[in-house]
């Protein structure tokens, strides 16, 4: 750990700064920040108090790591995830089913953001939508004019999609023109990624029979990893985003020449 410069930074930054590195790290010690931000270890201690309070790492005996919601292995329940950021997943899911033409044979991959992408479907004509995930498949139901195929295979309990080895080749005898993807994460460096080794085998899947992979990745998603990758930068074609994207997180993805579609949200 490189010597910092908090004699200038008010708390508030410092503790910003704190739960980065335990993000990034995986562990600090107390020790360590106390070299590092040149404050006491009393200092330092309370501001693991603040940030265990806040939710945002965890505190260890001599140190901190990251909270259960920031551990690339964690994944919330369908039930447990938050609404906050519907208007988000809302905006980008209508500008992914502009993509979508009549005719088209596409896949939904289970999630919130795809999830949205019904309401948004009721006007195409002559549609196939392939899906894994039940919530999705009983909601095209009520669509007329498109044509719904769900993949089998074992059920991921609490989540309403399948996966395992029986979803992997079904999908591996299938060709789709789009593939529309939600991920757990994504990073220039990491790629998309999601916690369940089942759930990304069935990922890499779609990619591979789809002729165009669609992210569908709101920005707080960006520039954070989980725990299995599967696609790398490169096998995606179009990124759909909303306008919360920092420009640093824009700027990587642009430089390393992915395409990326920034949807304005308020």
């Amino acid at each position: 750990m490189s010597e910092g410069n908090s004699d200038i930074m008010f708390a508030e930054e410092r503790q910003a700064a704190i739960a980065k590195l335990v993000q990034e790290r995986g562990k600090v010690l107390v020790p360590d920040l106390v070299s590092f931000f040149k404050m006491s270890p009393a200092t330092i201690r309370g501001d693991l108090r603040d940030l265990e309070t806040r939710g945002l790492i965890k505190r260890t005996h001599g140190g901190a790591i990251p909270s259960d919601a920031a551990r690339v292995g964690f994944e919330p329940e369908n039930k447990d995830k938050t609404v906050k950021d519907r208007s988000l997943k809302e905006a980008i899911a209508k500008k992914a089913a502009e993509l979508v033409e009549d005719g088209d044979i596409i896949i939904l991959d289970a999630g919130l953001t795809t999830k949205a992408m019904c309401d948004h479907l009721q006007d195409k004509n002559n549609l196939t939508v392939i899906v894994n995930d039940l919530e999705i498949a009983s909601l095209l139901e009520r669509v007329d004019n498109v044509s719904v195929v769900v993949i089998g295979g074992m059920l991921r309990r609490q989540f309403h999609c399948t996966v395992g080895p029986f979803a992997v080749k079904l999908l591996s005898e299938l060709n789709v023109d789009k593939v529309f993807l939600g991920t757990n994460a994504f990073s220039v460096r990491k790629g998309c990624t999601t916690p369940d080794m089942n759930q990304a085998e069935v990922k890499r899947t779609m990619i591979r029979i789809a002729t165009q992979s669609v992210l569908l990745c709101d920005s707080a998603k960006i520039g954070k990893n989980s725990f299995v990758q599967f696609a790398e930068p490169g096998e995606i074609d179009l990124v759909i985003t909303d306008s919360r994207i920092s420009e640093q997180h824009l700027r990587e993805m642009t430089e390393a020449g992915m395409e990326v579609m920034v949807e304005q949200v308020y």
